[in-house]
C-alpha cells in the first residue's frame, strides 16, 4: 500500500500543471493506510461520541470495521447514512441546524477531503481565507487592513442561505473540469444526496453541502472559487490608470514652499533674525494650507481600483471610484451569482457603504481614516510634515459585540435600558472553584484573542470589569458571602487567586491579568486564531493510537494476536476512577484503550472489574 503522504504530495504537485485532469482517484479508498490516517485525525474530537443515525459512535473502532467499509467502497455498494439533524442556539435567539454524520461516513469524508484539498488548494485564490490551511478570520482581516487603503466605497456581500443552496449539478460540473474519475464523482454525489433525519423522518437534500460533513468546507470553497475567479477577471477590466492625477492646487503651494526653502539655503545667514522669523511663519502658514489639500486628485475619474477579500460566504469589496461604480459591481455580482452559481445575493443585506462610515466584516468594523493632520517636523528647513494615517484602513471592535457577549454569557443584565449590573451565573455554581475561574479566564482570553487586531481592543477592560464582578457574584452565591468578602477571601498580592492541590504540591491560578493590548500576531495552530491546522501529512512514524490498534494485543488481559477494538471516552475528566480500567486510563491520560472483543463487551456490561 502506498503511503498517503506520497500520494497526496503527488496530487499536489500535479495540481500545479495548468489543465491537468486527475484520474483513478477512487482507488485510493482501497488503501487502509488512508483510513488509519483519517481515524488518527478525527478520533480525539468529542463529537465522535455522539451517535449517528446508524446508532454507532467512534467507540469500538477496529481493523475489521475499516475493512468492511473498504469492501463496500470497492463494490460501490457503500451508501452514506443520512445525517442526524439537531439544532444549536444562535446569538440572535434563533436556532442553527446541525447535522451529525455517522462515524463511518466521517472516515470516508476525511479521505475525500484530503484528496480534494491536495488537488484544489493550489487553485484557490489568495483572496480566499475560510477553511484553508494556515488561514483564518485574522488573515482575512489583515489582508483588509493592507489592501483596502484609500477605499471610497464598500460593498458588503451577503449570499442568501449559501450552504443550503449550493446547486449540486453545478458543483459536480466544476469538479469534472479537473477530475475524470466517475467513481470518485459518484461517491461525492452520494454524500450530497444522503439527506438528513429529523424527528425520525427522512428529508431529501436537493441542494446544499452535507449537513455537518467534513467535506462541506472544501466543497463550498471549490464552489465559491468560481466567484473568486470572476472577481479577478472583473478587476482586469475595472482597474484604470497607473496612479491618480496630481492636484494642481496642491502643487502650486508645494512649488512656492520649495522656492522659498531654496532661497533660504542661499541667504539664510545673510538676513536678519527678524527676517528669518518672518520667513519661518510664512512657510509654516503655507504648510498649514498645503496640509488641507490632497496631493493627488481625490475625484480622478481616470483612476479606479477594486479590492476583494472573502472568508467562506462572507466577502467585502473595496472600491476606489464612484458610487455608481459600486452599484454596478453589486449588480454584476447579482447577475453572476444567479446565472452561473444559482445563488441569490441579498439586496437588503449587501450594503453599499461610503468610507465616512464603517463597513462590517467578520465581526469587525472596517474604517478608512480621514485624518488630515500632519506630524510636526523638528527641522522645518529640511523635513516636510506628512499625513501618515490619511486613507489608511483600520480595524475596530464594535462596542455592541462585547456588550452582547456579556449578555450571551449571562454575566450582565441591563436594568431600565441603561443601568448595567453584573450578575451571577447559576449554571456554574456546582463546579469547583478552579473550574469556575478557568471558565471565566477561558471566555475572556478567547474573546480578546479574536479581537486583538482591533485598534480599540483596550476597551475590553470594561468587559473584563463586568466579568470579574460576575465571577465574584457567582462565588458570593455559592458560599453565602458578600462580594467584598469574596474579593478579600481570594485576594493574594492584589490578584484574585485560587489555590489547588496537585501531586507536585500546592499551585495557584489567578484571574486573567494579561491586559488587552493590540496585536497583529497570529498564533499558528491555535484553535482560536486558525480555522484548521495544516492538513498536509508529514513524514512520521505511526501515532501511539495506530500502533496500539495494529499491535493485536489487549491492554487489559494481555492476550496477543487478537483483533482489537478501541474503547473511547468523551473526556478523561468524565471518568470517575471507581474501576481499575478507569484508573488506568486516567493514569495514562488517554481517552482510548485497545481491548480484545471479549474485554470490550465486558467493559460495557460492567463485568470488566
Amino acid at each position: 500500500m502506498r503511503n498517503p503522504v506520497l500520494v497526496l504530495n503527488s496530487l499536489e504537485t500535479m495540481s500545479k500543471i495548468d489543465g491537468y485532469t486527475f484520474k483513478r482517484l477512487y482507488r485510493n479508498l482501497y488503501n487502509y493506510e488512508f483510513y488509519l490516517k483519517a481515524y488518527e485525525k478525527i478520533y480525539a474530537k468529542t463529537g465522535n461520541m455522539t451517535e449517528g443515525t446508524d446508532g454507532k459512535t467512534i467507540d469500538g473502532m477496529s481493523i475489521e470495521r475499516i475493512q468492511n467499509i473498504m469492501e463496500s467502497i470497492k463494490t460501490e455498494s457503500y451508501k452514506p447514512r443520512p445525517a442526524k439533524r439537531t439544532y444549536i442556539p444562535k446569538k440572535n435567539g434563533s436556532k442553527r441546524p446541525l447535522g451529525i454524520p455517522s462515524i463511518d461516513d466521517k472516515l470516508v469524508q476525511e479521505i475525500v477531503r484530503n484528496i480534494l484539498e491536495s488537488i484544489f488548494e493550489n487553485k484557490f485564490s489568495n483572496n480566499s481565507h475560510g477553511f484553508r490551511p494556515n488561514r483564518s478570520c485574522h488573515t482575512a482581516l489583515i489582508q483588509c487592513k493592507q489592501t483596502l487603503i484609500g477605499t471610497k466605497w464598500f460593498v458588503e456581500g451577503d449570499i442568501k442561505g449559501f450552504f443550503d443552496n449550493i446547486d449540486h449539478q453545478i458543483l459536480i460540473n466544476i469538479l469534472r473540469k479537473h477530475i475524470k474519475d466517475e467513481k470518485f464523482i459518484r461517491l461525492i454525489w452520494k454524500f450530497l444526496k444522503a439527506g438528513y433525519l429529523e424527528d425520525w423522518r427522512f428529508h431529501k437534500t436537493n441542494s446544499g453541502t452535507p449537513q455537518g460533513g467534513i467535506i462541506s468546507p472544501i466543497l463550498s470553497n471549490i464552489y465559491l472559487n468560481e466567484l473568486d475567479s470572476m472577481i479577478e477577471e472583473y478587476k482586469e477590466n475595472f482597474d484604470m490608470g497607473k496612479g491618480r492625477k496630481t492636484n494642481n492646487g496642491y502643487m502650486r503651494f508645494y512649488k512656492k514652499i520649495f522656492s522659498l526653502k531654496k532661497q533660504n539655503e542661499q541667504d539664510w545667514y545673510l538676513i536678519s533674525s527678524d527676517e528669518q522669523e518672518r520667513r519661518k511663519r510664512e512657510i509654516q502658514g503655507l504648510y498649514q494650507t498645503l496640509n488641507k489639500l490632497n496631493r493627488l486628485e481625490p475625484m480622478d475619474t481616470q483612476f479606479k481600483r477594486i479590492k476583494y477579500v472573502r472568508y467562506a460566504d462572507d466577502f467585502i469589496i473595496g472600491i476606489i471610484g464612484s458610487k455608481k461604480d459600486a452599484e454596478n459591481v453589486k449588480e454584476d455580482l447579482t447577475v453572476f451569482l444567479k446565472d452561473r452559481l444559482n445563488l441569490e445575493l441579498s439586496q437588503e443585506k449587501t450594503l453599499i457603504t461610503h468610507n465616512s462610515k464603517p463597513a462590517r466584516f467578520l465581526g469587525y468594523d472596517i474604517k478608512i481614516s480621514s485624518n488630515q493632520s500632519a506630524k510636526s517636523s523638528k527641522d522645518w528647513k529640511n523635513k516636510t510634515p506628512r499625513r501618515s494615517v490619511s486613507g489608511k484602513c483600520f480595524l475596530y471592535m464594535p462596542k455592541e459585540k462585547w456588550i452582547n457577549k456579556l449578555i450571551e454569557l449571562n454575566a450582565l443584565r441591563i436594568v431600565d435600558g441603561k443601568r448595567w449590573k453584573p450578575q451571577r451565573r447559576p449554571h456554574l455554581l456546582n463546579l469547583e472553584d478552579l473550574e469556575i475561574l478557568s471558565v471565566y479566564n477561558s471566555e475572556i482570553h478567547g474573546f480578546y484573542n479574536y479581537y486583538k487586531l482591533a485598534i480599540n481592543v483596550s476597551s475590553l477592560h470594561a468587559f473584563n470589569h463586568i466579568m470579574k464582578f460576575s465571577m465574584a457574584k457567582t462565588f458570593s452565591n455559592k458560599y453565602g458571602l458578600t462580594t467584598a468578602q469574596v474579593f478579600k477571601k481570594y485576594n493574594k498580592n492584589g490578584k484574585f487567586t485560587i489555590q489547588f492541590e496537585t501531586k507536585k504540591g500546592t499551585k495557584e491560578r489567578v484571574y486573567y491579568d494579561k491586559g488587552f493590548r493590540k496585536s497583529a500576531e497570529i498564533n499558528k495552530g491555535s484553535s482560536v486564531d486558525m480555522d484548521e491546522k495544516p492538513n498536509t501529512f508529514i513524514y512520521s512514524s505511526r501515532s501511539s493510537l495506530i500502533q496500539r490498534l495494529l499491535a493485536n494485543k489487549c491492554e487489559w488481559c494481555g492476550t496477543e494476536n487478537v483483533a482489537i477494538e478501541v474503547h473511547h471516552v468523551r473526556k478523561i475528566k468524565d471518568l470517575k476512577g471507581k474501576k481499575m480500567w478507569e484508573l488506568i486510563m486516567i493514569a495514562r491520560k488517554r481517552k482510548t484503550m485497545a481491548l480484545c472483543r471479549g474485554c470490550h463487551v465486558d467493559l460495557h456490561t460492567g463485568k470488566l472489574d
